[in-house]
C-alpha cells in the first residue's frame, strides 16, 4: 500500500455506480426493442429524434388558444416531415389551464400516431419549483429555499409532487433539478441552486429526484428528471449569466462533478448542458466534459440535451464554429445528444446533410437516438395510449398546500433577534413599508407561471401577499405605505408620518423577479431608493423588523446592524407570505439555515469552507451570516460528541454520536451539522467541510442521541495527481461548539 496517498476507486465507483452495474432482464428488453426499432428508421427519423423545438413552431395563433392550442397542420409538419423527438415549453410563455396541456398531449399523440414508426414525442417543461406552467399548481420555495431547510424529505415531497401534477396534464420530462453548485452570488440563477455546499446540494438534489422518479418514472404518478447545466454554468467569473468560467482541474473535480455524480446515481436519466464555457471550451463543444468525464468517468448512461439555442451560438456567440452547419457538427460530435433548436428545424436539416456527406458518422447517430429512444421506452412513452392521472386526487391537493407551507416555513431564516423582539404579539399596531410587502411575485421569482415570473396580474389571487397575510392573523392594527418601489422613492414622507401610530416596522425590501440574462447585475448592493427609505425608517426610533426577499443576498450590512429583526425569505413561494407571518407572531418556530454565506460587504464573497490561507493574518472569513446560521425561538445545546474510535483503517468506516437538546420554552426543529476537517495533506484543505446532517424536532426540555457515520469518501480529496484518495493522517470533527480528533493509519 503506498503510505503517502492511497488513492480510492470513486472517478469509477463514487462519482457513479451507475458504471459498474450491470444491466437488469427490463434493461435489456429495451436495448433489444431499441435495436430493433432502429433498424427500421431512416436516417432523416434518426436526426429527427434528435431535434427538440419550441411549442412557438406548432402552435395556433395566440387568438385561438383557448378554443384549441394547436395548428394541426404545422404540428403534422414537425412530427410527419421533420420527425421531431421533443417538443418543449408552454404557449406564449404563460401557464395554461390542465384542459389546455390535455388537448396539446392529446393532439401530438395523434399525431405521432400518424407516422411511420409512431415512435413518440417527449414534450420537456421547466417544472422548477412545482408545475410551474401549469395554471393553479403547488409551486414550492425555490431550490436556495429548499436547502434552507436542510430536510431531504421536504424535497423528496416536493418532488413527488411536481412529478404527480405534471402527469395530470400528460407531462412526463422535467427540466429539473439546477444541480449547479451556487457559489457565485451575483450570478442571476444562484436562487436555483441548492447553495453553496456540495453535500448540501447533493443531498436535497437527490432527495428531489427520488421523489420525482421513484423506482419507476414510467409509473403513472412519477416522471423524468434532467440535470442542470453540465458543468461549470453556476460559477461565472464577472457573475453574469451565460459568461466564462475559469475552472482549474481541481476545482472543477471537487466543487463542480460532485453533485452530477449524486444526480446520477440517483437516477437522473438526462443532463442539460452548461450554457456558457469554462476555460474557454463553450459547454456545447466540450467533448472532453461531455463523453470522456460524463461518460466514460461518471458512467452517465442517458441523454444529453443542448441548451436554448445554444448549438447556433456556437456560430453567432462564441465563435468557435465558422458556420451553423460546422456549430452542429461540433456539438454532436462533442456528445449533444438532443439539440434545443428551438424556432426552425435547421439542425435537422444540416445534421441530415453532415450524415450524407460522411462528416458525422452514422454510428454517433446511432448512439444518440439510442440514448433518446431508451429514455423514452423507460418513461412509458411507447406503452398503451397515454391516460391522465386524475386531477381531483393528485392536482393542488390540500395535503400538497400542507406540504408547501411547511417547506415555506422550513425555508425562511430568523437571522437576528434583538432582545426578542420576534414573534410579535398578534395585538401589535404594525406599519409595513417597502416594495416587497405587497407583490406575490417577489414571494416566488423567475420561472413562475411565466418565463421571468415578473407579471404580478397572472398571479392567483387566493395566494396572499405578506401585507395580506399578517392582516389576516393581526387582531392589531396593520397600517401600509409603500415608500419606495425597487428604485425609486415614493411616500417616505408618509411612512415617516404615519409612525407614530404604531408599535413597530416591518419593511420589506429584496429584488424583482427574474432569471437568466435579464437577471444580470453588477452589484449586490440595494438600489439606492431602498436605502433611502431603510435610512429614514430606522433613524425615526421605531423597532424595526427586516424581511428580505429576493434570489441573492443583497448586501443590507448598515440597516441589519441597526434592525432589531431580521428575516431572510429568499422565494419561500405561493405560501411563503403565510408561512412569514407564521413565523413573525409565532405560529411557527423558525429552523431554517443558511445554504450560503450571507455577505457582509461589497466583493467578500468567501465561502464557509475556505482555505486556510484566507483565514490567516488580515484575511478573514466574515460574512454577515455565515453559512448554516439560523435563530430559533427556543435554545439548543448539542454535547457529548463521541467517536467510536479514535484511530481507522484505511476504507474503514467511522461511527460517532451526539445529543442534541432544547432548553428554551419552545417546540422546535433543530439542524445538526457535522463538518470535517483534514488536518494536513500535499493539497490545502479547506477549514472545514459538511459532511452529514440531521434535522430533529424537540419539545422543551427533550433531548435525543443523534448517529452518524462518516465513510472512507468523507476523508478524501483531490490530490495532486488530480485523482480522488485519502492520506493517512489526523482529521478534527466538529459539532456545534465540540470537536473530536481521529487518525487515519497508513
Amino acid at each position: 500500500m503506498n503510505i503517502k496517498s492511497v488513492l480510492l476507486a470513486i472517478a469509477a465507483f463514487a462519482l457513479s455506480s451507475c458504471a459498474l452495474k450491470t444491466k437488469t432482464p427490463a434493461e435489456d428488453a429495451v436495448s433489444i426493442k431499441v435495436s430493433q426499432l432502429l433498424a427500421q428508421m431512416t436516417v432523416a427519423e434518426k436526426v429527427g429524434q434528435m431535434t427538440q423545438v419550441d411549442f412557438a413552431l406548432v402552435a395556433a395563433p395566440k387568438d385561438k388558444l383557448a378554443d384549441y392550442p394547436v395548428d394541426t397542420a404545422k404540428l403534422e409538419t414537425a412530427i410527419l416531415k421533420y420527425h421531431v423527438g421533443s417538443i418543449l415549453n408552454t404557449p406564449y410563455d404563460q401557464a395554461q389551464p390542465l384542459a389546455t396541456w390535455r388537448q396539446i398531449s392529446l393532439a401530438v399523440q395523434q399525431a405521432t400516431a400518424q407516422s411511420r414508426l409512431k415512435i413518440p414525442v417527449i414534450y420537456g417543461i421547466d417544472a422548477i419549483h412545482g408545475a410551474t406552467y401549469l395554471k393553479a399548481a403547488t409551486l414550492f420555495p425555490q431550490a436556495i429555499n429548499m436547502a434552507a431547510t436542510f430536510n431531504p424529505e421536504l424535497s423528496f415531497q416536493e418532488g413527488e409532487i411536481t412529478a404527480r401534477e405534471l402527469r395530470t396534464a400528460g407531462l412526463l420530462w422535467n427540466f429539473s433539478p439546477v444541480m449547479d453548485i451556487g457559489r457565485q452570488p451575483l450570478w442571476p440563477r444562484l436562487w436555483e441552486t441548492y447553495g453553496e455546499d456540495v453535500q448540501l446540494a447533493s443531498i436535497l438534489g437527490s432527495a428531489y429526484i427520488k421523489g420525482h422518479q421513484g423506482n419507476d418514472f414510467a409509473a403513472p404518478d412519477k416522471a423524468a428528471t434532467c440535470l442542470k447545466h453540465f458543468v461549470g454554468y453556476s460559477f461565472p467569473i464577472t457573475g453574469r449569466d451565460r459568461t466564462p468560467a475559469w475552472l482549474g482541474e481541481r476545482m472543477l473535480r471537487e466543487y463542480f462533478l460532485p453533485t452530477f455524480a449524486a444526480g446520477i446515481k440517483a437516477g437522473s436519466p438526462t443532463v442539460m448542458v452548461n450554457s456558457g464555457e469554462v476555460d474557454g471550451i463553450p459547454g456545447h463543444a466540450n467533448y472532453r466534459y461531455l463523453t470522456t468525464i460524463l461518460r466514460e468517468e461518471m458512467g452517465f448512461k442517458g441523454f444529453v440535451v443542448s441548451d436554448w439555442e445554444d448549438i447556433k451560438r456556437l456560430y453567432t456567440r462564441d465563435k468557435v464554429a465558422a458556420s451553423p452547419r460546422e456549430a452542429v457538427k461540433m456539438a454532436v460530435m462533442a456528445g449533444v445528444d438532443m439539440s434545443m433548436v428551438p424556432y426552425d428545424f435547421s439542425f435537422s436539416e444540416l445534421l441530415l446533410d453532415l450524415v450524407n456527406s460522411h462528416e458525422v458518422p452514422m454510428s454517433r447517430i446511432d448512439e444518440a437516438v439510442s440514448r433518446i429512444l431508451t429514455v423514452k421506452y423507460q418513461t412509458g412513452l411507447f406503452g398503451p395510449a397515454q391516460t391522465f392521472l386524475p386531477a381531483a386526487a393528485n392536482f393542488a391537493t390540500p395535503a400538497a398546500a400542507a406540504s408547501n407551507r411547511q417547506a415555506a416555513r422550513e425555508s425562511i431564516v430568523l437571522a437576528k433577534n434583538a432582545q426578542n423582539v420576534l414573534p410579535l404579539k398578534k395585538s401589535a399596531n404594525i406599519i409595513v413599508t417597502g416594495p416587497t410587502a405587497n407583490l406575490r411575485n417577489v414571494l416566488n421569482g423567475g420561472w413562475t407561471i411565466t418565463w421571468q415570473g415578473s407579471d404580478e396580474s397572472v398571479y392567483p389571487q387566493d395566494q396572499p401577499t405578506v401585507l395580506e397575510a399578517l392582516k389576516t392573523k393581526a387582531t392589531g392594527k396593520i397600517g401600509y405605505v409603500e415608500g419606495s418601489s425597487f428604485d425609486t422613492v415614493k411616500d417616505i414622507d408618509k411612512v415617516l408620518a404615519e409612525l407614530k401610530n404604531y408599535d413597530y416596522v416591518l419593511l420589506c425590501l429584496g429584488e424583482k423577479p427574474y432569471t437568466e440574462t435579464l437577471g444580470n447585475i453588477d452589484s449586490l448592493a440595494l438600489e439606492p431608493a431602498q436605502m433611502q427609505l431603510a435610512t429614514a425608517v430606522l433613524a425615526a426610533g421605531k423597532p424595526v423588523v427586516l424581511l428580505m426577499l429576493g434570489g441573492r443576498p443583497r448586501l443590507i450590512t448598515p440597516i441589519a446592524e441597526q434592525a432589531a429583526g431580521v428575516v431572510l425569505g429568499f422565494l419561500p413561494g405561493m405560501e411563503g407570505a403565510a408561512a412569514i407571518a407564521d413565523i413573525l407572531y409565532g405560529d411557527y418556530n423558525p429552523d431554517g439555515r443558511l445554504p450560503i454565506s450571507y455577505p457582509k460587504h461589497a466583493n467578500s464573497f468567501n465561502h464557509y469552507d475556505h482555505k486556510p490561507a484566507e483565514a490567516f493574518e488580515n484575511n478573514t472569513y466574515d460574512p454577515l451570516y455565515p453559512f448554516g446560521h439560523g435563530l430559533s425561538y427556543s435554545t439548543f445545546v448539542t454535547r457529548g460528541l463521541t467517536l467510536e474510535k479514535n484511530r481507522l483503517a484505511m476504507g474503514e468506516n467511522l461511527k460517532l454520536s451526539v445529543q442534541v437538546a432544547n432548553t428554551g420554552s419552545v417546540k422546535g426543529k433543530e439542524t445538526v451539522l457535522v463538518y470535517l476537517r483534514d488536518v494536513a495533506a500535499s493539497v490545502s484543505r479547506p477549514n472545514k467541510q459538511l459532511k452529514t446532517f440531521k434535522k430533529v424536532e424537540l419539545t422543551p426540555g427533550q433531548s435525543e442521541t443523534l448517529h452518524f457515520t462518516l465513510t472512507p469518501d468523507d476523508l478524501s480529496f483531490i490530490g495532486v495527481d488530480l485523482q480522488r484518495l485519502i492520506e493517512p493522517g489526523d482529521f478534527t470533527v466538529m459539532v456545534g461548539n465540540e470537536t473530536a480528533a481521529f487518525s487515519v493509519a497508513p
